[in-house]
């Protein structure tokens, strides 16, 4: 028997993805872009880390406007934790581009988790969610 959340986890819409981009890759491309060389960026990445570090161990969240606010959280081993949340701005221009990737199961967009589960046991009669 199928749980549910596995179902609909393979039933849902997604994204097709690609591999994972190196940092060496997007500080090229920024530079290509910038006109900064890549050392300049991959200094100012590290910087924002470790700004960014700081902030966390000081209780403080941190707003980039137009990319997001990075949230210190606490895990409950103790371990400080950060939550990104995307600004608004950043995702209405990301989903106002082109999508230059897939959608798998596409047909599922917008479907509750109900429809989804319904989908999940008619196309797996010999492993239902109950």
């Amino acid at each position: 028997m199928a749980s549910r959340i596995s179902a609909i986890r393979k039933m849902r819409a997604n994204l097709k993805r690609g591999h994972t981009m190196p940092t060496p890759i997007m500080v090229q491309n920024i530079a290509l872009r910038s006109g900064l060389n890549t050392g300049e960026i991959f200094y100012v990445i590290h910087e924002l880390r470790d700004e960014l570090s700081l902030a966390a161990r000081s209780g403080r969240a941190v707003k980039i406007n137009g990319f997001g606010i990075f949230t210190p959280t606490l895990r409950a081993d103790g371990r400080i934790n950060i939550l990104f949340r995307a600004d608004p701005e950043f995702l209405r221009d990301m989903n106002a581009g082109t999508l230059f990737t897939k959608i798998v199961n596409k047909a599922s967009i917008g479907k509750s988790a109900d429809e989804l589960v319904a989908l999940w046991n008619e196309m797996h009669p010999d492993d239902p969610v109950e």
